[in-house]
């Protein structure tokens, strides 16, 4: 019994540093059941190397039983996408925004303070209509040890928003998941939109 009673302090100090932690995670409100979630980005997001209904958004969709918009343009920068993303956001009126945007940037070595700042242009285009935001990570091009870029935890943390930082990277990583050296293949975005699901549940959107 008193060695029950030594242990319990440590558990409950255990138990509020795990509360605290939950705390400052982002999350999100929930999502309608005839919410309609965007996905905005360049060829990670439209689905190239592999076929329409097996791109990340078709999976969500299929998984989320939310409807769910491929709105990715293959070699878009993040100046092409920050133009593109008003219009976008008034025609389909989202309740959330997956933003995964910059690798393009990357890959011509576009100045990273540029990109980062249009990321954060295009998450406060969505938060002034009352549109929730996850933003996707995506690496710098590196031959090992991908892992996402910092602009993308930069944004991430100023705006208060969730991020999914470790699934692009892995499939990038591993040449079983990649069609080519640069893009998922069916398996590729299986994996992330996976990912993603679990994200939104954990967050609260599901």
């Amino acid at each position: 019994m008193k060695r029950r009673l030594i242990h319990l302090p440590l558990i409950l100090l255990l138990a509020l540093l795990l509360a605290g932690c939950s705390e400052d995670s982002p999350t999100l409100q929930p999502l309608s059941r005839d919410a309609v979630i965007l996905a905005f980005g360049d060829s990670l997001t439209r689905g190239n190397g592999a076929n329409a209904d097996n791109s990340y958004p078709a999976v969500l969709e299929r998984l989320s039983g939310r409807r769910v918009i491929n709105a990715g343009v293959p070699g878009e920068h993040t100046p092409a996408g920050l133009a593109r993303l008003a219009g976008v956001l008034e025609q389909y009126h989202p309740e959330l925004l997956l933003l995964c945007h910059g690798g393009n940037d990357m890959l011509r070595r576009h100045a990273m303070e540029a990109m980062q700042s249009n990321l954060e242009q295009m998450v406060a285009l969505a938060r002034e209509r009352g549109i929730q935001v996850v933003l996707l990570g995506v690496p710098r091009p590196a031959i090992f040890g991908l892992e996402s870029a910092e602009p993308y935890y930069a944004v991430a943390k100023s705006a208060g928003i969730p991020l999914e930082d470790k699934i692009i990277p892995e499939v990038l990583s591993d040449n079983n998941l990649k069609s080519d050296q640069i893009h998922p293949n069916a398996e590729g975005y299986q994996r992330i939109a996976e990912a993603v699901y679990r994200l939104l549940q954990q967050t609260g959107a599901l």
